[in-house]
């Protein structure tokens, strides 16, 4: 099995709130952290009430703050609502504090819908358009700053923070095989063009400093529990909020619910056939055959796992189920659960 990794989206389920999300972040890194998974990334979206990790390199300090050795990531900061410099300094003062751990998915969409882009961004001259540029701007700040350098990402210069291209198309994978980036593509929620980016990136990867070969992540969502049955049940909260978002209609997580995919009418059905292809839900054997069978069917170098599950234990349960099934040796000296720094 290739190495496993996870993608939090610091869910805010129905009647709780945002701090409760990040504390059950730190707790559900801390977990997998002990279960010897690679990497802990957190995503940039903005006006979900279900989503709390908006300000995301805010969200990373506190988890990496309260971890030890597993690498901490943006999965993924949407670069066209900042300036490089200020996402530079960002994430160069992560780095800075947590040497050796901390690196940085950019991607091109909003992570939003028009309206709150358009408050992101009032004062940004650019868009998506500049994203290439904005990229190699980025990654200038983390290099050795030069005699003479006016502008500087203090911290950051020099700290070389390792950068991914995230994408949900084509696009993404051109651009990192044309700089030689690692590339993360989100099948967990766009998987229509999954094997077509992968296929290009490949084939155009040109090696670069940071990286000699291709190298390519796929998300994937995975929900285990004890029995299929369960699995099922539990998957139900992110099918509900899939529904929702897509109707317009976004909300916090809500609960599971019995029954919930024999109810769906042909529309509801197709919607989530088509943006959860990928999803994995079952038991423990379950899981590890779908996981043999993504990664032998796409070829991926890795996996980020992401569960959105609406009870904190059972959540934490599957992450645990999946590092079980897929056999990750845990890192030698795991953070003590429960215990910050």
């Amino acid at each position: 099995m290739v190495p496993l990794s996870v993608l939090d989206l610091s869910p805010v389920v129905e009647g709780s709130d945002a701090g409760q999300a990040l504390r059950n972040s730190l707790d559900l890194a801390r977990h997998v952290e002990a279960l010897g998974y690679r990497r802990f990334w957190m995503a940039e979206h903005h006006n979900l009430p279900g989503i709390a990790s908006a300000a995301t390199a805010v969200a990373l300090a506190h988890v990496a703050a309260g971890t030890r050795s597993i690498r901490i990531g943006a999965g993924g900061i949407m670069l066209p609502n900042h300036a490089p410099l200020v996402i530079a300094e960002q994430f160069g003062t992560l780095a800075a504090l947590h040497p050796g751990r901390v690196e940085l998915g950019l991607g091109r969409a909003p992570g939003s819908d028009q309206i709150t882009a358009h408050a992101m961004r009032r004062t940004l001259a650019g868009g998506g358009e500049d994203f290439p540029q904005d990229v190699v701007e980025l990654m200038g700040y983390f290099q050795p700053a030069q005699p003479g350098q006016r502008v500087q990402a203090v911290p950051g210069a020099g700290l070389d923070v390792p950068v991914w291209i995230l994408g949900s198309s084509t696009y993404g994978a051109q651009l990192a095989a044309m700089l030689g980036l690692p590339f993360a593509f989100a099948s967990h929620f766009a998987p229509q063009m999954m094997m077509e980016a992968m296929a290009i990136y490949r084939q155009r990867f040109r090696p670069s400093a940071q990286l000699a070969a291709p190298h390519v992540m796929l998300g994937i969502n995975v929900t285990a529990a004890e029995s299929e049955v369960e699995a099922r049940y539990l998957f139900s909260s992110l099918q509900q909020s899939f529904l929702n978002l897509r109707s317009g209609r976004p909300g916090k997580l809500p609960p599971p619910v019995e029954g919930f995919d024999a109810a769906l009418d042909p529309y509801a059905r197709a919607m989530l056939e088509d943006s959860l292809a990928c999803a994995i839900v079952g038991d423990a054997a379950m899981v590890r055959d779908g996981l043999a069978a993504f990664v032998r069917r796409t070829g991926a170098d890795e996996l980020m796992v992401t569960a959105n599950v609406f009870d904190h234990a059972k959540r934490k349960r599957s992450f645990a189920i999946v590092a079980a099934a897929a056999e990750l040796p845990p890192p030698p000296n795991p953070h003590p659960q429960g215990k910050g720094e």
